[in-house]
């Protein structure tokens, strides 16, 4: 079950669960669509891999109790801002690979 986080890593920015600006890595590291494209390059600066559009949990439960009710969206917030020096060292390091290749 995806955890929903509340907020960007980077820069705090609020993403409700119904965000179509939330990013996330097969890690479930969660970035705003501006820090994943601006100052991340689409690369994770926890595991090294892409990013993809959180999916949007439904908010009705239309089938199976699968919905916020039953499966609220995480409160925890991983405020963690990027060393710009390091991600720049990961990104050099990956040589521009794209997700699929790193």
């Amino acid at each position: 079950m995806l955890e929903l986080r509340p907020t960007c890593e980077h820069c705090n920015k609020p993403l409700p669960p119904a965000s179509t600006d939330a990013r996330i890595c097969t890690y479930e590291c969660t970035f705003c669509a501006t820090c994943v494209e601006t100052i991340l390059k689409n690369t994770c600066p926890n595991c090294g891999g892409g990013f993809v559009p959180r999916p949007i949990r439904p908010t009705k439960n239309w089938r199976n109790n699968n919905f916020l009710g039953a499966d609220p969206a995480s409160t925890i917030v991983k405020h963690r801002p990027v060393n710009s020096e390091a991600h720049a060292k990961l990104l050099a390091e990956q040589g521009g690979l794209p997700p699929e290749k790193r």
